[in-house]
C-alpha cells in the first residue's frame, strides 16, 4: 500500500492560543499483507492538558480518528482501527511515553472508529507532545487490497472526560427560568440522578418533572432504558465547534453532501466560503454559528461521536455539586455585564482587551458581546486572559469544559419529546448518506433536539444551567 501524503494538519474545535491541538508528520508504517493491516503514524500535541485524581477526578483527551480516500477518487471514507490496545510489535496501538490509549469499539468485527489519547500519569498538567503515535489500520475491513494507493488525514478533537456518578438536575431557580427540572412538588427541589435506569416523568410527588414554557416539552414520559441519563461516564467536547473544524468536515464531503451541510451566509462573524472540497474561512478560531441540529448530527456521526443529552449538559456544568440558585456553568449566579472589546480579532490569539471580569463569570451574551462584531468569539477565549484565570473568570464548568454558558447555544438531545426520549447511548460510525445526513444514532428527528446554555444574542437568563426555555425546540 502506498501513501500519498497530504499535509492537511487537521485540528480540533480550538486552534491556537490556549490549547492548540495539532496533528503532524502523518504517514504509513509497517504493513502486514497476510493480515491486511498497516500502521498509521503521526505526532500529536496540545497545550493546557491535565489529569488529576483529586477534585473532579477527570482528564482531558484527544479523540483521534482517520479518513482515507483512494488515489484519483473524491470520496473520503472512515478508517477502521484495531480496537485492541497493546505495546507489542505491530499488534495494536503503539502507546507514546506518558500516554494512555483507549479505543471506542462499537463494531461487531472488533474494529474501532477512533481512540482517546490522554495522560497515563494521574498528576499530570501542562503541554503534551506525543511523537510516533501508531494506530493499526485494518484496511482489509475497509474493503481495500494490499496494492491500493491511498491518501489519509488524521483528525484530533479535544475532549473532556466526565466520570460516572450521581448529580442533580435543575431546582433552585427563580420564576424567570423557564422549564427547569425539579423533584415534585417543589420547583426549588433539585432532582437527584443516582443511576442509569429508566426514569419516569410525572406530576406525582417525588418524581422528575419540569416547569412550563412554549418550547420546554410535552411533560410526558418515560425516559427509556438506554437513554444517556448522565450517570454513566461520558466524554464531552472541550470547546464549541470552530469554523475551521467545520471547514475540515465540509472538505471531506462530496458535492451532494456539501450542498445540505453548507450555508452561504456572511453575517455574525460566519465567514465560510469557497466551493465544495475547497471551503475556507476568515475566522477559523471563532465558534461556528448557523449550524442546525441536522448539521450537528451529521458532523458527530462523521466524527464517530454522538450528541450529549440535556441531562449530560447539566452534569457537565455543575458536576456532583448541589445546584446554586440561578447558577451559570462556572457555579455562581454572578456574570460579567459590560461589553467586551478585543485584541487581535480573528487571529489565533484573539483575546479580551477590556471589561474582562476577574470576579464574575465571563460569557458572551447581549450585555457583553462585542458591539463592533455582533457575533460569537474565539473558542476558549476566556481561559487564557492573564494570570487571574480561574473557573469563574474563565467561564469553565466543574470539569473544565468551556462555553457551556453563552457564546453559542448547545444542541442537546431533549427529553421533552418522544423522539428524544428514545435516544440510545451509541456513537456514530463515521458514515453519512449520499445527501450528507446522519445514518447513525444521531439521526434524530428535528423534534428530538433542544437548545441549552444561551448565546451571544440572548439575555443572561438563557445562559443559566437550569434554563430550558428552548429545551425542546423544534427547528427545521
Amino acid at each position: 500500500m502506498k501513501l500519498l501524503l497530504i499535509h492537511c494538519f487537521l485540528f480540533s474545535s480550538f486552534l491556537g492560543f490556549s490549547n492548540n491541538i495539532v496533528v503532524s508528520n502523518m504517514g504509513l508504517g509497517y504493513q502486514d499483507t497476510a493480515q491486511n493491516y498497516t500502521m498509521i503514524t503521526f505526532d500529536l500535541s496540545w497545550e493546557n492538558s491535565w489529569r488529576v485524581s483529586g477534585g473532579p477526578g477527570n482528564w482531558d483527551a484527544a479523540w483521534v480518528f482517520v479518513k482515507y480516500r483512494l488515489k484519483n477518487q473524491s470520496v473520503w471514507s472512515h478508517v477502521r482501527l484495531n480496537w485492541v490496545d497493546g505495546t507489542g510489535a505491530n499488534d495494536g496501538h503503539t502507546i507514546p511515553t506518558g500516554a494512555t490509549i483507549v479505543s471506542a469499539n462499537d463494531n461487531a468485527d472488533t474494529t474501532a472508529n477512533g481512540v482517546f489519547i490522554y495522560h497515563a500519569d494521574t498528576m499530570s498538567q501542562g503541554s503534551v507532545n506525543y511523537t510516533n503515535v501508531q494506530l493499526r489500520w485494518e484496511y482489509g475491513k475497509n474493503g481495500l487490497v494490499d496494492a491500493d494507493k491511498v491518501e489519509i488525514c488524521v483528525f484530533a478533537i479535544e475532549m473532556v472526560y466526565v466520570p460516572q456518578g450521581s448529580f442533580y438536575l435543575g431546582g433552585l431557580s427563580n420564576t424567570s427560568t423557564s422549564g427547569g427540572f425539579y423533584r415534585r412538588p417543589n420547583s426549588a427541589d433539585p432532582y437527584h440522578i443516582t443511576s442509569a435506569n429508566e426514569l419516569t416523568i410525572s406530576p406525582a410527588s417525588g418524581y422528575l418533572y419540569y416547569g412550563n414554557g412554549t418550547s420546554v416539552g410535552d411533560h410526558s414520559g418515560p425516559i427509556f432504558n438506554g437513554f444517556p441519563t448522565g450517570f454513566n461516564a461520558f466524554y464531552c467536547m472541550k470547546h464549541e465547534i470552530s469554523q475551521q473544524q467545520y471547514v475540515d468536515f465540509l472538505n471531506k464531503l462530496t458535492s451532494a453532501q456539501d450542498a445540505n451541510r453548507y450555508y452561504g451566509v456572511s453575517s455574525y462573524r460566519h465567514s465560510i466560503t469557497g466551493t465544495p472540497g475547497n471551503r475556507t474561512t476568515n475566522n477559523p478560531y471563532v465558534a461556528c454559528n448557523y449550524l442546525s441540529s441536522a448539521d450537528i448530527g451529521a458532523y458527530l456521526d462523521w466524527a464517530a461521536l454522538r450528541p450529549m443529552t440535556e441531562f449530560e449538559y447539566e452534569k457537565a456544568c455543575r458536576g456532583p455539586n448541589l445546584p446554586v440558585t440561578d447558577e451559570y456553568a462556572w457555579g455562581t449566579n454572578t456574570i460579567a455585564n459590560a461589553n467586551y472589546t478585543l485584541t487581535n480579532p480573528s487571529l489565533p490569539n484573539e483575546n479580551i482587551a477590556t471589561n474582562y471580569s476577574t470576579t464574575n463569570g465571563n460569557a458572551v451574551y447581549t450585555s457583553t458581546k462585542v458591539t463592533t462584531l455582533q457575533g460569537p468569539l474565539r473558542c476558549g477565549i476566556f481561559a487564557a486572559n492573564g494570570s487571574n484565570t480561574n473557573r469563574i473568570s474563565s467561564g469553565g464548568s466543574y470539569y473544565g469544559i468551556m462555553e457551556l454558558s453563552g457564546n453559542l447555544s448547545e444542541w442537546t438531545v431533549s427529553v421533552g419529546r418522544y423522539q428524544g426520549r428514545i435516544f440510545k447511548d451509541r456513537n456514530g460510525d463515521g458514515i453519512l448518506n449520499s445527501g450528507g445526513f446522519s445514518t447513525g444514532p444521531e439521526s434524530l428527528s428535528s423534534y428530538g433536539w433542544g437548545l441549552r446554555g444561551g448565546a451571544f444574542i440572548r439575555l443572561s437568563k438563557f445562559c443559566r444551567v437550569s434554563d430550558r426555555t428552548y429545551g425542546s425546540y423544534y427547528y427545521s
